[in-house]
């Protein structure tokens, strides 16, 4: 793994001006952190200009790193399922990652996910600032600790804001934005839900918090 100050993070390859071809551009050539290295290719977030709500998730998975497009693998089906049931349209919000690239290991044949670093995250913070400030949701939506932790400093932990209206900080990754949502609310990763012994308690969860979301988008 490269030392920090080999990590120059994402800030020299961010566009100027922010339309979605150029951030995918950027992001495709981004060599902030290691992890391009051994990713198959940058996955930028994908959804309408202007979404009122913004999902935030860890990183691509094995599938979104080989088809280039956030949230197409096992958990994307579900949290499509999720947004449906919560009254919200799937191709109606922005979807992305707080890393871009995906972080593997190898186990036989299989690549399989390994959680990226505090570093890593760090990295891709100014990805993230420039898609708010390209979106513009009326709110947030991290869905699990990584992507609550880009915004909100490695000390943040789900369960103790989970459910909860909380206020747009006013950094992330030491960042300020242009644009400030008017709320976040955190909830668990789809993938956790498809881990969990009890899948069908934690899926309601999911759905009830994403309803939170939607009533918050309708205001």
């Amino acid at each position: 793994m490269a030392p920090e100050s080999q990590r120059p993070g994402a800030s020299w390859w961010v566009p100027e001006h922010l339309s979605p071809g150029l951030l995918d551009s950027g992001i495709q050539g981004c060599k902030g952190c290691e992890l391009y290295a051994d990713a198959t290719q940058g996955v930028a977030g994908e959804g309408p200009l202007g979404a009122a709500v913004m999902l935030v998730g860890e990183q691509p998975g094995d599938q979104e790193d080989k088809q280039g497009r956030p949230f197409v693998g096992p958990a994307g089906k579900l949290l499509a399922r999720a947004l449906e049931e919560a009254g919200l349209e799937p191709e109606a919000v922005y979807r992305t990652n707080a890393v871009k690239h995906f972080r593997w290991e190898r186990r036989a044949s299989n690549r399989l996910h390994k959680t990226p670093g505090r570093a890593h995250v760090t990295a891709c913070g100014p990805w993230l600032v420039a898609e708010v400030d390209m979106v513009r949701p009326k709110g947030v939506v991290t869905l699990g600790a990584t992507a609550g932790g880009a915004i909100y400093g490695p000390g943040f932990r789900v369960g103790a804001t989970r459910g909860k209206r909380l206020e747009w900080p006013d950094s992330v990754a030491g960042r300020s934005t242009d644009w400030t949502p008017k709320w976040v609310l955190a909830t668990a990763h789809p993938s956790s839900v498809l881990r969990s012994r009890d899948r069908d308690a934690d899926f309601a969860a999911l759905v009830e918090d994403l309803r939170l979301a939607a009533e918050l988008a309708r205001e």
